[in-house]
């Protein structure tokens, strides 16, 4: 087998994956315990090596990766997101790029392409952009249309949440989110009592409506990611079975092939002896026996050659 597809073989093992999986954990605990100024007093060396450790095993992954893949290591996107997660934490943290230090974090990101069950979500989210697209901008234009409405009816009440058309997007964008919406609409409503219509019908149209859309767009790309990688498996599992069916007819085929034709050589056949031939029809009781030399031929003629004689005499 070639060193290349050995390589690909063992980066595809599921112990060299856990490995990953296990270096990758471990980066993001040691990143975490560097927030800690007590950590670092105690233990900062500790967690410097473990850090330029799971860097160079990193480094080396995408090193053997893109040896054994050659070109179809940039056909992946998974590859390119290691790749471009590695190279972030190898640009210079000193100076004026110090700020680049608090991206090493990301290397936990990579927890992503190497987790199956991420992969697929996140694949899935990928898939629904598309659909949330029009689920966007019909978000956006109900904000806009309410933002509108709101700065012109509220203003002069709450300025401090209708004041102007950016503060009023940015007050009914938190009232979406359902962070104290009630404390917004009882003040509004200690002035306008029928206030309760406009905003009892923005959170209905835009929590209820909107957002149970995005999720209906994410949950149906989910399904359809599912469906697809179970027809990948069950074609998968088709093909295999089929080459071990053609592996096992060809295994017969030669077996017949093995097998001498002996047809007519055995004990009971009319060529070797058996009793169609060199049995009773021939020397047995039919031509040598019976018929010939036995009762029938030499037997039962010599009776009468003996009254022959007595008449004679």
């Amino acid at each position: 087998m070639p060193t290349r597809e050995r390589l690909r073989a063992v980066l595809e093992t599921s112990r060299f994956q856990h490995f990953i999986t296990a270096v990758i954990v471990i980066n993001a605990a040691t990143l975490g315990l560097e927030t800690s100024t007590e950590a670092v007093k105690r233990y900062g060396t500790v967690l410097t090596v473990i850090d330029h450790l799971a860097l160079y095993i990193f480094v080396a992954e995408l090193a053997v990766k893109l040896y054994a893949q050659g070109w179809r290591f940039f056909r992946n996107p998974w590859n390119l997101f290691d790749a471009a997660i590695v190279t972030a934490s190898l640009l210079p943290t000193a100076g004026g790029l110090s700020v680049l230090r608090a991206l090493r974090i990301l290397r936990a990101l990579r927890l992503i392409s190497v987790v199956p069950s991420l992969r697929r979500v996140v694949t899935a989210l990928l898939t629904a952009v598309p659909g949330m697209t029009s689920i966007v901008l019909l978000l956006g234009l109900v904000l806009y249309v309410a933002a509108v409405m709101g700065t012109k009816l509220y203003h002069a009440t709450a300025p401090e949440y209708f004041g102007d058309l950016p503060t009023s997007l940015f007050t009914l964008f938190q009232m979406m989110t359902g962070d104290a919406w009630s404390d917004i609409t009882r003040e509004v409503m200690d002035e306008h009592p029928e206030a309760w219509v406009f905003f009892v019908a923005f959170m209905l149209v835009c929590t209820f409506v909107v957002l149970n859309l995005f999720i209906a767009v994410v949950v149906s790309a989910m399904e359809e990611e599912h469906a697809e990688e179970s027809a990948q498996a069950t074609a998968e599992l088709g093909r295999t079975v089929l080459a071990e069916l053609a592996a096992l007819r060809a295994e017969v085929r030669e077996l017949r092939d093995q097998v001498p034709a002996t047809r007519g050589s055995g004990p009971g056949t009319a060529a070797n002896g058996g009793p169609g031939s060199n049995g009773a029809g021939s020397n047995g009781t039919g031509s040598n026996g019976a018929g010939s030399n036995g009762a029938g031929g030499n037997g039962a003629k010599k009776p009468a050659t003996r009254k022959a004689a007595g008449r004679r005499r």
